[in-house]
């Protein structure tokens, strides 16, 4: 009786291994450049769109603040609270530990109690501006993957600009203006990125939904929304990311739209609280931050799916035969055709666009007598082929020449890529096999 059930067990493990070899569990996030399969000439690759995955970008960063001096604690200073301006009981200090508040507690690990963060200079110098640039740079073109995300410790600024740059740094251009009055800070129109569509997805915005006074103290954040941009195109929960890649892919202005090599944080009026500054105590305005997010991945055109960080710098592991910091070359003696960036398209591969041999110079090896060795008797020519005995095929003379239909299956065991079932179904098959052995035993 349990023979029926062996048998179909076999079948629907096959199945299954067989789904889950055409549809894998990272679909469509490309994250392997290239397999090995099985062609009629033997082992070939197979390459394919490929990016690494995203992360928090703020491990790789530099940090530059403009003017340098702007950071609390050199003098000593006491600052009192925005909403109780007898409350002064916080002290800045930079030759103290416990009371310093330098930049690089912007990207701690948050969750500590006390909260750290960096803080500024109070406004002792009203009624000249107390300006502050924030410069975020990574040396390397990032792609955005999620909000830009900034925890304020002070009340938000009520005026504020978030620029970007994608040349390192020589040009900047905006990205959003924030402000508790956006026609009077920019004489802009006040926005939200809920009216936005895809057609002015690129516009540029002023925002008053970050910049209200101390009296919402629980609103400490300040956001500049990247998801909400993608859902455009993607849907509101980006369940149709094969829409945003399609526009991606097709799009330069939007693709370079959530990519940057730095981002600049410009500070332009503190929180007062008020419609006017209390010029007899000025120790209630200053800018605090405790808390940084940018999410992101490396720019590798498609043509990695890891990004290195060594001696301070990131780049990219190329694959297809490409080279650079973001893979934007070919390597040399691959200048067969014209570099590419790798396509998303179709899904859920996309299109390598892999840099090819050139007619002249260097050819790749195909087989040595040391690491390529022609297998099952077979020789190397001049290393580009293996000449293969009889009965035998392939690159590397690895398989068996089938003779008629059927004759070559499961005769090879070092297949490049085997599929096996599922481990659940591995388990069904053992226990039905032990069953069988105690019925025959007994």
């Amino acid at each position: 009786m349990l023979w029926p059930i062996l048998f179909t067990l076999q079948a629907v493990c096959a199945s299954v291994a067989h789904a889950m070899q055409h549809y894998p569990a990272a679909w469509g996030h490309y994250d392997v450049c290239k397999s090995q399969i099985y062609t009629e000439e033997g082992l070939a690759w197979d390459y394919m769109a490929c990016q690494p995955e995203a992360t928090d970008m703020t491990k790789y960063l530099r940090v530059a603040l403009d003017p340098p001096n702007i950071t609390c604690g050199d003098p000593p200073e006491t600052y009192c609270a925005l909403e109780n301006p007898y409350m002064c009981n916080n002290e800045c200090d930079a030759t103290t530990e416990e009371l310093a508040h330098p930049p690089e507690l912007m990207f701690d690990f948050e969750g500590r109690n006390p909260t750290t963060f960096w803080q500024s200079t109070s406004w002792k110098k009203y009624p000249k501006p107390l300006q502050v640039n924030i410069t975020l740079s990574w040396n390397k073109t990032i792609e955005l993957t999620d909000d830009i995300v900034l925890t304020f410790e002070s009340g938000r600024p009520e005026q504020m600009v978030l620029e970007k740059s994608l040349d390192y740094g020589r040009t900047w251009t905006p990205y959003q203006f924030y402000a508790t009055d956006c026609l009077d800070a920019f004489t802009m129109e006040p926005k939200t990125v809920n009216d936005l569509t895809q057609r002015t997805l690129l516009d540029i915005i002023c925002t008053e939904d970050y910049s209200r006074g101390y009296v919402w103290k629980n609103d400490k954040t300040v956001r500049f929304e990247i998801k909400d941009r993608f859902a455009l195109f993607a849907g509101p929960r980006l369940h149709n990311m094969a829409s945003l890649y399609g526009q991606l892919d097709t799009t330069k202005n939007l693709r370079d739209f959530f990519t940057i090599t730095d981002l600049r944080i410009r500070l332009l009026k503190p929180a007062t609280g008020a419609t006017m500054v209390d010029e007899n105590n000025l120790s209630r305005y200053f800018y605090a931050i405790s808390d940084i997010k940018v999410q992101g991945r490396c720019k590798c055109n498609l043509h990695a799916n890891s990004c290195v960080f060594d001696k301070g710098k990131l780049g990219c592991e190329c694959e297809h035969n490409t080279t650079g910091p973001d893979c934007s070359r070919c390597k040399r003696h691959y200048h067969g055709r014209a570099w590419s960036v790798g396509s998303y398209l179709p899904i859920p591969k996309g299109t390598a666009n892999i840099c090819i041999p050139s007619n002249h110079g260097p050819v790749p090896r195909v087989c040595d007598n040391a690491m390529l060795r022609c297998q099952n008797g077979g020789t190397c020519h001049h290393h580009q082929r293996c000449h293969c005995s009889p009965g035998f095929t392939g690159v590397l003379c690895e398989r068996a020449r089938c003779q008629g239909p059927g004759e070559c299956d499961d005769q090879l065991s070092g297949r490049a890529s085997v599929h096996h079932p599922p481990i659940g179904c591995q388990l069904a098959l053992a226990l039905v096999v032990l069953q069988l052995l105690i019925v025959s035993l007994c």
